[in-house]
């Protein structure tokens, strides 16, 4: 028996606390969803027909009751949270960020619209307002976000004071461990609090970032046994992965939750995309989730619609730009510049000109600098306000760029760069953007190109619909002021 009584106490009662944190969320999910959809009622009947009048019933016409409407809450509450469930919203994830938990509750009451009118459906309640639905996935989902962001700030002020914290063991010191200790450190929040490490090639009273080396791996098992340890992390290096299994087997036994850090995060993906081969598991070192027709799909059919929205809003400002263009220097109104997209493929991209004219093969020499000569007056300012990019729409619309993605750049760049940076021609494998990860991040402009790279290597394996969305939004606060634009 590896692991002492009071240690099965004590993973117990973490257990069984998670389990608690876990009904109480489940509780409150199924009292908004009745709060939400109560509320609708007088909101769509009473409030919204006298704002908005194509939500006013017809002459003669009447709605059914408030009772006829509270008996659909049987069904919808229990397949609300089954939803939520599937989504991923009750599992432990102390280190997701609030986007990621808003996206997937986003996603549920989506799927929950889909769940609603199969209720309609099939109790036939054909009458039933569509509006009224609607509106309530809407106020569903605030409830939902105001609750959460409160949950979640609430935990953090929690954990930051030491309370409902988790006891972490690292076994094997490598730079993974290294890794993990300076995010833990760096995130308070999270709850977590490493014990200490075990490792074969460290000798004496050492110490890490602040975490004590307590012995050698092949004190594991008494280590377990004689603390309170609520998750292993085993952090090999990778010349020690011969060791591995009869760590694991060790861990498995003691019933403590173990998890692996692989020594290899530079080559494999941090989203790896595991394969099953006839049981046997098959790591992509690679995974880009638009290499996916459908997402590929979305994504372009959001590009076109989004990119139709904007050159409608955008119309007169860009108007208004190119006749001041036109007014204040000689040349043409538009300059496109060769880059390199999808595929390794090069394309013209459009701006408007911010530069007086100059022949390609200067032009190609170098950078722009500070208090460049060859800026003119209202090139500084569309330059800076990221304005001369908007031409840039007509490349989406085109299908050579998308809203969102990594920046393109000048073929005598890429071959640069991919000499020098590894990874570097992973960001060819999806369509560059107007703006991106790396530039509401501040990687824009006269900016390191290792971190723009991480930043863009980040997106391509982590993308979804609702991070395009983000980055979308945040480019509003973000990404419109350049300070290293010249």
């Amino acid at each position: 028996m590896l692991t002492s009584p009071k240690g099965l106490k004590y993973h117990q009662k973490m257990k069984d606390t998670q389990a608690a944190i876990n009904r109480l969320h489940i509780i409150i999910d199924g009292l908004l969803i009745i709060g939400a959809y109560m509320l609708t009622f007088p909101l769509r009947f009473y409030v919204f027909p006298s704002v908005f009048g194509f939500m006013s019933l017809a002459p003669g016409e009447r709605f059914y009751s408030f009772s006829r409407y509270v008996i659909n809450l049987i069904p919808l509450v229990p397949g609300y949270l089954i939803i939520y469930n599937i989504s991923g919203l009750y599992k432990h994830h102390s280190t997701h960020k609030t986007f990621k938990t808003i996206g997937s509750l986003i996603e549920a009451n989506l799927l929950g619209i889909f769940y609603f009118s199969f209720i309609i459906f099939i109790m036939k309640q054909s009458d039933i307002s569509r509006w009224y639905y609607i509106i309530f996935a809407t106020i569903n989902v605030l409830f939902g976000i105001i609750y959460r962001l409160l949950s979640s700030r609430f935990f953090s002020l929690l954990r930051k004071k030491g309370k409902n914290l988790r006891h972490v063991l690292l076994v094997g010191y490598s730079p993974s461990a290294q890794g993990y200790i300076d995010r833990i450190n760096a995130n308070p929040e999270w709850g977590y609090r490493i014990f200490g490490i075990l490792d074969d090639n460290m000798y004496g009273p050492v110490r890490r970032s602040g975490i004590t080396f307590c012995g050698n791996i092949n004190s594991l098992e008494d280590v377990i046994t004689e603390n309170m340890i609520d998750e292993i992390i085993v952090t090999l290096n990778v010349e020690e992965y011969k060791k591995l299994g009869k760590i694991v087997k060790i861990c498995e036994k003691s019933g403590v939750h173990t998890k692996f850090v692989p020594d290899y995060n530079n080559i494999v993906s941090s989203v790896p995309a595991i394969e099953d081969l006839g049981g046997l598991p098959v790591i992509n070192i690679r995974n880009v989730p638009l290499s996916n027709f459908f997402n590929a799909s979305v994504k372009r059919v959001c590009d076109v619609i989004l990119g139709f929205i904007a050159l409608a809003v955008f119309a007169i400002p860009m108007a208004i730009i190119a006749i001041l263009i036109k007014c204040t220097s000689k040349g043409p109104v538009i300059y496109s510049q060769v880059r390199v997209g999808l595929s390794g493929k090069e394309f013209r991209m459009y701006k408007f000109r911010s530069m007086n004219v100059q022949n390609e093969e200067d032009e190609k020499k170098e950078w722009t600098k500070k208090a460049d000569s060859r800026v003119t007056g209202i090139g500084r300012i569309i330059r800076k306000t990221s304005l001369d990019e908007l031409p840039q729409l007509f490349n989406v619309l085109k299908g050579d760029m998308s809203l969102v993605g990594p920046r393109p750049e000048r073929p005598q760049f890429v071959e640069q760069f991919k000499e020098e940076i590894p990874r570097y021609m992973i960001k060819h494998q999806v369509r560059p953007g107007m703006t991106g990860w790396a530039q509401i991040n501040g990687f824009r402009g006269d900016t390191s190109i290792r971190g723009r790279i991480d930043h863009d290597l980040y997106y391509i394996e982590n993308w979804s619909i609702w991070l395009d969305f983000k980055i979308l939004f945040l480019t509003i606060f973000k990404g419109f002021i350049n300070k290293n634009a010249y």
